[in-house]
């Protein structure tokens, strides 16, 4: 049948440092450094049950910058505007100093997160983490509902800003992967529309008296985590591997839209790539799982969340990455999107209480992790201090696979040994109740 060839074919026009007798050399570079990725695309093998997408490149070993530079195509412009270079050629992580706001629905989904990430960076990394009770929501759930103006979100985003500022920091971290993607749209707006910048510093003063200086480094949290990723592996009390077969553990990462699919240069590996969830799976141990829809959404739109009558679209989206993951076998799926973790968690259960259908090993459901569970489970963190009972899919297989000790008694007690209330049996955790799917067809 008909084949396509892509190829990196170097010509004049790179301006190759060496000449183009080096046009084969610099072809190994491109590969080496990941700048560009080998792979092929088979359909007939979606008969045989395999996956028709196979990447034949190795995880990046060169150094993708010290390649850019090998190149006057791109080398011109550090020589041209060395200011912006550094930036615009990959996503500058600061290392400390972080002025951190929270997410407004994290803290209902999985409350332990949170407090994990500031425990880890704090007591564990010896990292200054400024988390400020003064913020407010980033009101992105109004702005994408249509709910809150643009001057308006603009304004409560310079009002944090100016918090920041106050506080003496520079460096400006978000929890939530939608504020995230907000914060990076205003900074992008502001950029290309100098006179709303203005605009927005006015209507804060009038409304607040405050001024604001612009962060110096805007980063999402994962980022950080990914950033500090080694230190935690020279830490690390447990790894993502199977501690009885010594296996790495098959991990399906899933990156929220809002973290790079807007801005993609706003994320690690931009929107086609992205590394920051897999660049931590691999430092401790894991293996990511390549299936189908990886980078499909997991439907959590804020009006198929908010209008109950298009809940029904968010199902369908996570219904679609489940089945392209289920085959693989992962062991779990990690988020670093508060909606995405929630969905594909508790979808989980709905599809099963529907359809009869689960997706994990022993007709359970697939554990879904955040990223702060993932890095408090290596760490040695107690599940139930991370929060882990809040999950809809039981998370214990994955710590037996993990061979993490855990009290099982503990999991539904809260402060002071109170109970806390326990969930009523379902097909996604024990695998033995009925489900209103079986109830029904009797």
């Amino acid at each position: 049948g008909p084949s396509l060839i892509i190829g990196y074919a170097p010509c004049e026009m790179h301006s190759i440092k060496g000449g183009m007798t080096n046009c084969q050399a610099e072809m190994k570079k491109a590969v080496e450094c990941g700048y560009w990725h080998l792979y092929r695309y088979d359909p007939r093998r979606i008969a045989e049950g395999k996956n028709p997408f196979q990447l034949d490149s190795k995880a990046p070993t060169g150094d993708f910058q010290q390649f850019l530079m090998g190149e006057n195509r791109f080398a011109s412009l550090k020589n041209n505007f060395p200011e912006r270079a550094d930036a615009l050629y990959q996503k500058e992580i600061a290392d400390d100093k972080y002025y951190y706001v929270r997410s407004c629905i994290r803290q209902n989904f999985f409350p332990g997160s949170e407090k994990a990430f500031l425990n880890m960076l704090q007591k564990d990394l010896g990292r200054d983490v400024f988390d400020d009770p003064l913020h407010t929501s980033c009101t992105g759930i109004g702005y994408h509902s249509d709910i809150v103006p643009l001057d308006t979100i603009m304004t409560v985003v310079a009002r944090q800003f100016a918090l920041m500022t106050d506080a003496g920091y520079e460096n400006f971290i978000s929890s939530c992967i939608t504020s995230f993607g907000i914060y990076t749209e205003i900074l992008a707006t502001w950029e290309e529309f100098p006179e709303k910048e203005e605009q927005t510093r006015e209507y804060l003063y009038k409304a607040t008296g405050r001024e604001f200086r612009k962060p110096k480094s805007l980063a999402h949290t994962s980022d950080i985590v990914f950033h500090l990723r080694e230190e935690i592996a020279r830490k690390a009390k447990y790894r993502l591997v199977n501690a009885a077969t010594g296996e790495p553990l098959r991990v399906v990462e899933h990156i929220g839209c809002h973290y790079a699919k807007i801005f993609p240069k706003a994320g690690i590996g931009g929107s086609e790539f992205p590394y920051v969830l897999a660049g931590m799976i691999d430092a401790w141990g894991g293996q990511c799982v390549d299936y189908p829809e990886r980078r499909h959404c997991c439907g959590f739109g804020f009006r198929n969340y908010l209008v109950q009558a298009n809940r029904g679209y968010s199902v369908a989206n996570s219904h679609k990455k489940l089945e392209s993951m289920a085959p693989y076998k992962p062991d779990f799926i990690v988020a670093n999107c508060p909606g995405c973790a929630m969905f594909l968690d508790k979808w989980q259960y709905t599809i099963a209480e529907m359809e009869g259908v689960t997706y994990g090993q022993d007709g359970r459901g697939i554990p879904v992790l955040t990223y702060e569970e993932m890095a408090g489970l290596v760490l040695g963190y107690d599940p139930w201090e991370l929060g882990m009972q809040m999950h809809q899919v039981d998370v214990e297989p994955l710590l037996e696979k993990m061979g993490i000790d855990y009290d099982p008694a503990a999991k539904y007690l809260g402060r002071h040994g109170k109970f806390i209330g326990k969930p009523a049996p379902s097909a996604v955790n024990c695998g033995v109740q009925d489900m209103i799917y079986n109830i029904k067809a009797q």
